[in-house]
Order: C-alpha cells, then structure tokens, then sequence
C-alpha cells in the first residue's frame, strides 16, 4: 500500500467551473479524483427531468466536464468518482462510455445505484424540518437515501476507473477510494473519521481555497478569477495535508480550513454520515507551509442505525417579477409599485416585496430595482404575478423599466431517515451487467 494518497475535488456543486479540474489532474498527480455535484433539490429536479422526459436524469453539465476529463485522467492513471449520475447513475455510465469511446480511452466505467428509496419510504414518517408526516406536504417526487462507503467499495475493488453514483454522501465519495487505496479496515472508527474529515474539507472545491471565504477587506483572497482546487496528501494514519497546486489563485491555511470544517456542522461533536459520527473538538489545523494545511485529531464513533433519506414533493408554483425605476424619487416609486401590486393580489396570493438599491431622499438621483414573488398552488395563480409587475409599464407609477419575470414549479425538500435493511446498492458495469 502506499504511504500517502494524493486525492483531489474538482467540484463543489452542479454548476462548477469545470477547468481547475483539469488542471487537478494534469499537475497534481492524483490518485484520484472526486467530483462532488449532487445537491439535495439537484437529484430531485433531476428526478422530474427522467420522469417527464425534458432532459437528462444525470447532472446536464456531466458530459462536458467528461469531456475535458477522459483523456488526461485514463493519461495519468487517475481514477474518478461521482455522484453526478443523479437520478440515472446507469444512463450516466453509459454516456460516459460512448463519449470514451468518441475519444479514444476506454476506461472501466461503474455505476452505483440503490439511492432510490421513493416506493419504500414511510410516508407517514414525520419530516426532520416540522415534524408533520412527510405525504401532508404535497405529491413526493423523489426520495433518495445517502450511501455511504459500503455502496462505493465494491466499484473500487472491481477495478472501476470511473465510478458514477447518485445519492452518495459527499465524504462517503472521498472516504472510499482512500479506504481502496491505503487498505484501511472498514470497521476502524478512527481512520473513518479521518478520511470523513478530508472528504468533507475537499467536498465543496474552492470553498477551502479561498472561494466563498472571500471577503475584501475582513477576508482577503489572492488572485481569485483564478481560483485553484484543492487535493489532500493522505497518510496511512489518516493525518491529511490539504493544499493546492502552485500557481493557482486562493489561499489554503488555517482560517479557510476552519471555516470549511465548520460548514454544514450542527454538533461538532457528533456529525453522522452513512460510515461515521464524527467527533471535530479534537481537530486542530497547523499550517505546515504556504498554503499547506495538516489536519488531525478527528475522532469516530459509531455510524447511525438509519440513513438519511432526502425527499422532494411538489410545493406550488413560485411567481417572480422584477422592474427599476430610475432617477429622482425612484425608491419612493418602486416602493409605491411594490404596494400597487401587492394590493392588486390581495384576494389572490400574499407577496414578498423586496427593494434593491435606491435612496429615500427624492432630490438624489438613483436606480431602485423592484421584486416581487409569490407562491401559489397552481401555475395560473403564479403567473398573476408575472402579469401585475409586466403591467406596471402602463399602470404603476412613472419611468419603471427592464421589467422580467416567469413562474416556475417550486420542489420541496425535506429530510427524514430508512433503515439500512431497505437499500440495497447494486453495481453495475457498462457492457458487463450487474453485481
């Protein structure tokens, strides 16, 4: 086995910049990749997506950044893991295979599903967010448990080149290549917690470089339009350096690393995943040189009895409308438009008014931008919305401009829990069937 693991993420959500990377596996000589892009209304929307035929159940942007990855990961000798598969893991693999192909690589391709949990939920079961049964919010669209290592594992040992998942939790996709790759025991709770720390410290990409830390003046980042990456040196005791390749923009040290630790965390002591609780009080980053951060002292109990399970229901329809007003008194005038179709909607839906910019001063000319939103339970009572700021052209107050608006369906997300005995991950191997 090898002494140290060099791991990198090479993105944080669905909509990523897709070339730092690239440049993660042309310079970082990682052993593998991760591309963590599944959020909680992402599989959700995806999930509509495969139902109602209007576009790919896999993440949309997943063949371009495959594009630009196939050739220099099968080059480099990198693997690559990802819950980009959504809601179709197995319609992923196999695009990702034909694009192989188009390209002349042909790496091992994987796809790992099981997520699905939608015709086996409680849907009596109270949801975390309120406590009302889950069916009394509205029709469910999708319901989709976080896997953990476990469901990853055998992809990796079977020699996958590229794994795609859909809702496998975003340290799990870190945890388990380390675990292939330094032969780590399963059952050790110490080393899971530590390889549960990396992963969740490289799951949102540029955010433990410098992205989103951002702040001018308070928080001060380097170069950021050209934002690196990070990848962590994992050693075979789980102490783990996070970095960034040279001459990249951000920063990496104590106080992005902290900040990235703490993200998402409601008890530090106790943060469960599918593989861990994970105990943090006992971390404490060191940087160890320019933007080289050491990380240890993590600390795991025992996983949960139940996994998480992420549902999605119809919750309505949301109406939107926005207009400026500009020069003397635009606040004042926008304020106004704002209570014109507020009342104008009174009997039909209630609406958020928000007023963006703008001075109350009537002699100091300025830009006020209006937005109004509201929810309702069909799209015509949206579209009401749509309709009362268009007409404030005409029949609000004088000079508003560059109106836009829409309506859209609006996908409810609440989180509850299954038991372990009603997922059943599966593999599968594009061309060579099921294990």
């Amino acid at each position: 086995m090898p002494e140290v693991v060099r791991i990198g993420c090479g993105a944080g959500f669905a909509g990523d910049r897709l070339e730092p990377a690239v440049d993660l596996v042309e310079r970082g000589e990682l052993d593998t990749l991760v591309l963590e892009c599944l959020g909680e209304r992402t599989v959700s929307l995806a999930s509509l997506r495969a139902t109602d035929g209007s576009g790919p159940g896999h993440d949309p942007l997943l063949r371009r950044r495959l594009s630009l990855l196939l050739e220099p990961l099968a080059r480099k000798g990198t693997r690559l893991v990802t819950n980009a598969g959504a809601a179709d893991p197995i319609g992923a693999a196999r695009m990702a295979h034909e694009l192989a192909l188009e390209l002349g690589v042909s790496p091992r391709i994987a796809a790992v599903t099981g997520d699905d949990v939608l015709d086996r939920v409680d849907r009596s079961a109270p949801a975390w967010e309120d406590g009302r049964p889950l069916e009394e919010h509205g029709e469910l669209v999708s319901a989709n448990a976080y896997l953990g290592v476990d469901a990853l594992l055998p992809a990796l040992r079977g020699g996958a080149d590229v794994v795609i998942a859909g809702r496998a939790a975003d340290p799990s996709l870190f945890l388990a290549p380390l675990l292939d790759s330094l032969g780590w025991d399963p059952q050790d709770e110490e080393l899971l917690a530590a390889g549960t720390l990396v992963g969740h410290l490289l799951e949102c990409a540029g955010q433990v470089t410098g992205g989103y830390f951002a702040d001018p003046g308070v928080k001060d980042v380097p170069d950021l339009a050209n934002l690196g990456f990070p990848l962590a040196e994992v050693a075979a005791d789980g102490t783990a350096v996070v970095t960034k390749l040279p001459g990249t923009g951000g920063r990496v040290d104590r106080w992005t690393v902290t900040e990235q630790m703490t993200y998402e965390i409601t008890d530090p002591t106790a943060y469960p995943t599918p593989d861990v609780t994970l105990d943090l009080t006992g971390v404490r980053p060191r940087e160890v040189g320019p933007d080289r951060v050491r990380v240890s002292g993590a600390r795991g109990r025992v996983r949960p009895e139940r996994l998480k399970v992420s549902v999605g229901y119809r919750a309505g329809f949301r109406g939107e409308g926005e207009i400026s007003y500009a020069g003397p008194g635009a606040r004042a005038r926008a304020r106004l438009a704002g209570e014109v179709v507020r009342e104008r909607l009174r009997d039909l839906l209630p609406v958020r008014v928000d007023l963006i910019g703008g001075a109350d001063d009537p002699a100091e000319v300025g830009e006020c931008r209006l937005r109004v939103a509201g929810l309702g339970a069909d799209r015509s009572v949206a579209q009401a919305v749509e309709e009362e700021v268009t007409a404030l052209y005409t029949c609000g107050p004088a000079g508003g401009g560059g109106a836009r608006t829409r309506a859209s369906e609006v996908i409810g997300i609440l989180s509850t829990t299954v038991g372990r005995d009603l997922v059943e991950p599966r593999t599968t191997y594009v061309g060579e069937g099921t294990v």
